[in-house]
């Protein structure tokens, strides 16, 4: 994130058919402190190609699109990689499909007339997204140390050979 004044710049992909909604998520963001850069998309084409083509911070999924919905939707953004928070928002969905797509691996579910808990779920999206790249970053270090301390035994460690051994 950027900062921009008292704005936390973020980027976020809205997998959305209605544009109200989406300028109601967008308004949300905006008075929890971020500036939100957006795209919408609504088919599973054009979703694959804003996942492609850009790094995001949060994906806010639908949960009925006329194309597809949020678990075709969390499908395509696991298969992309791209690690961000993945919010299911939605109108009129009953508790078993919020459980379902939360057991899928969505990092939150709200509702579209009580969007209040929206910007925490981002921030607290945002902080695990960081800690899980830094926990993987001190993975490869480490690994990186550890390959280097291997080849030092390997080549440096092992019993002497004879000097015709040590020309080949």
């Amino acid at each position: 994130m950027v900062g921009n004044g008292d704005l936390r710049r973020i980027s976020v992909l809205l997998v959305e058919d209605s544009e109200e909604d989406a300028l109601l998520l967008l308004r949300e963001l905006r008075r929890g402190g971020y500036e939100p850069l957006y795209e919408r998309v609504q088919t599973p084409e054009a979703m694959e190609k804003a996942l492609a083509d850009s790094d995001w911070n949060v994906v806010a999924s639908d949960y009925r699109l006329p194309r597809f919905g949020a678990p075709e939707a969390l499908e395509l953004f696991r298969e992309s990689g791209v690690e961000a928070p993945f919010v299911v928002v939605s109108g009129k969905v009953g508790e078993e499909e919020a459980v379902e797509v939360m057991k899928a691996g969505a990092d939150d579910f709200l509702t579209k007339d009580n969007l209040a808990r929206l910007c925490a779920t981002v921030e607290r999206g945002l902080a695990e997204t960081e800690e899980r790249q830094h926990a993987e970053e001190e993975l490869r270090r480490r690994d990186a140390i550890l390959d280097a301390v291997r080849f030092a035994a390997e080549h440096f460690l092992s019993p002497p050979i004879g000097w015709g051994e040590n020309v080949r």
